[in-house]
């Protein structure tokens, strides 16, 4: 992935390429595209997780999050559902428990895909 490739330090790479790598791995129904500016995971349009850098590290943002009730997940958008945490090393993300937020990142979602037809408002998307 460009994006990763284009990071200028390599533990920023390295982590890239393992968020990359569980993503790919446990979301293997989802789209991935550089979406602005950034990695993002889709499914069926709606963003549902991504990452980016930033000044406090690699942020790895799940569109809908807030929901997700994990502690580890504290970095809190303010307007919408979003939840993130930063990681500035490889050894700071856990697998199992990177799985089991992709797991939730499936089943709890917001309606991001349409909230400029709705003006801003999210709804919760029902997921079968």
């Amino acid at each position: 992935m460009n994006y990763i490739e284009n990071l200028s330090e390599e533990k920023e790479k390295a982590i890239g390429h393992q968020l990359a790598h569980l993503m790919d791995t446990h979301l293997t129904f989802t789209e991935s595209k550089i979406w602005h500016a950034h990695p993002v995971w889709f499914i069926n349009g709606n963003p549902i997780v991504g990452f980016s850098k930033q000044k406090s590290g690699i942020r790895f943002m799940f569109w809908s999050g807030a929901d997700f009730d994990e502690p580890a997940l504290n970095v809190r958008g303010e307007k919408f559902k979003d939840a993130s945490i930063f990681f500035n090393s490889v050894s700071e993300i856990h697998p199992e428990e990177v799985k089991r937020w992709l797991k939730k990142a499936e089943t709890i979602q917001w309606d991001y895909k349409n909230i400029v037809k709705r003006k801003g408002v999210l709804e919760r998307l029902k997921i079968v």
